[in-house]
C-alpha cells in the first residue's frame, strides 16, 4: 500500500487524538472529517437541577395556547385563553331593527410550523371547550393571572381538532346568494344569541362608537376546556391572533327601506388590538392565556420539592424540560473553575454540550421537543446570551443550526457548541451565574419562560452511565 505525506500526517493526527482522550466517555464520539478538531479531549463533570419556570409573559405573542393534556410523567396541563373583541370600525351601524341570526366564536389553530402549532393527541382525543364572558376587560399578560368571568355558559365546541385540515364554509354575501370558501384549520364555536343581541347588537353605534367604549361595556370572551366533557390524553392546540382569521362572526337580518329585510354578516376582530391613533392611545387589551401544571405524584414533583444533591455523582439519574412555563434544567460545570489548575493554561479549540434523553423511546402524543435554548444568568440574575450564541446568530443565515439546541431523531440527543462560553469560564472573565436549558419554539430562541411552546423532553442527568449532560472539550496547552 502506498502512502502520501498527507496519509501519514492524518495517521499520525488520529493517533494523537486517541491517546491523548483523558476520559472514556469521549471513545466513539461521531466526528466530521470536514470539522476535525485537533487537541487534547476532556469529558468535563455537569452538575443539574431541576427549576420551577416563572410564569411567561404573554402579551404580543405570534401564536396563543388552549387546551388540556395529562402527561404520564409531566402531570396536568391545562390552558385557557382570554379574548379581546373589539369593533369592525368605529360607530359601526347594525342597521334598523337588527335581529341575530347567529353568532360564531371563530379561531384560527396556527399554521406556521407543522412542528409547533400542536402538541398531543388530535386521533383519539375529544375536546370540550367552553366559552364565557369576561367579567374584566383583559389588563394583565402573565401567565399565571386568573380573570373572573360570568359563569353563565355562552357556547361550546366539542369534538377532535385537525389542525392539518382546511375547511369549506358559507361566505354572507348581502344581497346575493351565499358562497362557499375554504379557509385556514379552525374551530368555530356558536354563541349564545339572545346574549349576543342584547350585548352587541342592542348597543347601536353609541355602543360601537370608539374601541374602548365597546370594550368596556362587553369585556371580552374566555375560552377553557371542560375537562369533564373532554377525553383521552388530550393535547394542546395554539391559536393564531395576528391577522384576521379570528373574530366573532354576526349574522342577523336589518330593515332596508328598499328591499324589505337584508341577511348580512361582519366579523368583529378577535386579538391583537391596533389602536387607531385618533382613540385614547394608553387601551391595553388583547389576548392572553391562563396556564396552569399539576406535578402531583410525578418524579418531577419530587424533584422541585427536594432538588438535586450537591455532589454531582449522588444526582438523580434524569432531569425534566417542559414549555408553557413549566420547568428548566439549571447547569454548573464544577470542574471549570479548577481547569488551569489540574491541566495547565490552555486554548479551548472547541467545546460542545451534548444533551442526551434519559429516556430509551419516546412515543407520540408526547415527543420530545424539537429544539432547546441555553442561556445565562447575569449578575441581576436576569437571561443573557451566551458569547457562542450572540457569535454564531450574527453570522450568516442558518448561524442559529451552527449554535445547535436541534433535536437529533437518530441520536436522540441535543447538542450546543459552546467554545466561547467555556473559554471565558475557564479564563474567568464570565462568572457562573448559572447556565439553563429550556425548552423553545422550534422557530423563535427564547430566553425566558415560554408560553409558544408545550413540547417536553426527559433528558439524561450527570451521574448516569449511558445517557446523560456532559461538556466535551478539546484543548490545547500552552505556556
Amino acid at each position: 500500500m502506498k502512502f502520501t505525506k498527507q496519509d501519514l500526517l492524518t495517521l499520525l493526527i488520529g493517533l494523537f487524538l486517541f491517546a491523548s482522550c483523558k476520559n472514556p466517555d469521549g471513545v466513539g464520539l461521531d466526528v466530521d472529517p470536514n470539522a476535525a478538531i485537533t487537541g487534547t479531549l476532556v469529558v468535563s463533570q455537569v452538575k443539574s437541577q431541576l427549576v420551577q419556570e416563572d410564569a411567561a409573559n404573554t402579551y404580543g405573542l405570534n401564536r396563543y395556547p388552549l387546551g388540556y393534556m395529562v402527561d404520564p410523567v409531566f402531570g396536568k396541563t391545562e390552558a385557557a385563553l382570554a379574548l379581546t373583541v373589539y369593533p369592525v370600525s368605529a360607530s359601526y351601524d347594525f342597521g334598523t331593527s337588527p335581529v341575530l341570526d347567529s353568532a360564531v366564536l371563530v379561531l384560527k389553530l396556527d399554521t406556521t410550523s407543522t412542528l409547533t402549532k400542536f402538541y398531543g393527541d388530535t386521533t383519539n382525543s375529544k375536546y370540550s371547550i367552553d366559552v364565557y364572558q369576561l367579567a374584566n376587560k383583559v389588563t394583565t399578560y402573565k401567565s399565571s393571572d386568573i380573570h373572573a368571568i360570568n359563569n353563565t355558559l355562552l357556547g361550546n365546541f366539542t369534538g377532535k381538532l385537525a389542525p392539518n385540515t382546511k375547511r369549506k364554509i358559507f361566505d354572507i354575501v348581502t344581497g346575493k346568494a351565499d358562497t362557499l370558501k375554504t379557509v385556514p384549520a379552525q374551530i368555530r364555536i356558536p354563541l349564545n344569541k339572545a346574549f349576543i343581541q342584547n350585548a352587541i347588537l342592542n348597543l347601536g353605534t353609541a355602543g360601537t362608537a370608539t374601541d374602548a367604549k365597546f370594550i368596556e361595556s362587553f369585556k371580552g370572551l374566555y375560552a377553557q376546556i371542560n375537562k369533564t366533557s373532554s377525553t383521552g390524553v388530550g393535547g394542546i392546540a395554539f391559536f393564531n391572533f395576528s391577522g384576521t382569521d379570528s373574530y366573532l362572526q354576526l349574522v342577523w337580518k336589518k330593515t332596508n327601506s328598499s328591499s324589505g329585510i337584508d341577511t348580512t354578516s361582519v366579523n368583529f376582530p378577535v386579538g391583537k388590538m391596533v389602536l387607531n391613533p385618533a382613540q385614547t392611545a394608553n387601551i391595553i387589551s388583547g389576548v392572553t392565556t391562563n396556564i396552569k401544571h399539576d406535578y402531583t405524584g410525578t418524579q418531577v414533583q419530587t424533584q422541585i420539592d427536594v432538588p438535586a444533591p450537591t455532589d454531582p455523582t449522588q444526582q438523580y439519574n434524569v432531569t425534566y424540560l417542559q414549555g408553557l412555563a413549566g420547568v428548566k434544567t439549571k447547569l454548573t460545570f464544577p470542574e471549570l473553575t479548577s481547569f488551569t489548575n489540574t491541566y495547565g493554561k490552555a486554548i479551548i479549540n472547541k467545546a460542545e454540550l451534548v444533551v442526551e434523553l434519559g429516556e430509551s423511546a419516546p412515543a407520540y402524543p408526547f415527543n420530545p421537543t424539537q429544539r432547546l435554548s441555553l442561556y445565562r444568568w447575569d449578575i441581576a440574575q436576569q437571561p443573557a446570551d451566551i458569547p457562542d450564541y450572540t457569535t454564531f446568530s450574527g453570522s450568516a443565515s442558518g448561524g442559529a443550526a451552527l449554535f445547535g439546541g436541534y433535536f437529533d431523531s437518530l441520536k436522540k440527543r441535543y447538542i450546543f457548541i459552546v467554545t466561547s462560553y467555556v473559554q471565558s469560564l475557564i479564563d474567568k472573565n464570565v462568572e457562573d451565574y448559572g447556565t439553563f436549558l429550556a425548552p423553545t419554539s422550534y422557530t423563535d430562541f427564547q430566553r425566558a419562560s415560554t408560553a409558544t411552546s408545550a413540547e417536553r423532553s426527559i433528558i439524561g442527568a450527570s451521574n448516569t452511565t449511558a445517557n446523560k449532560i456532559k461538556l466535551n472539550i478539546y484543548y490545547t496547552k500552552i505556556n
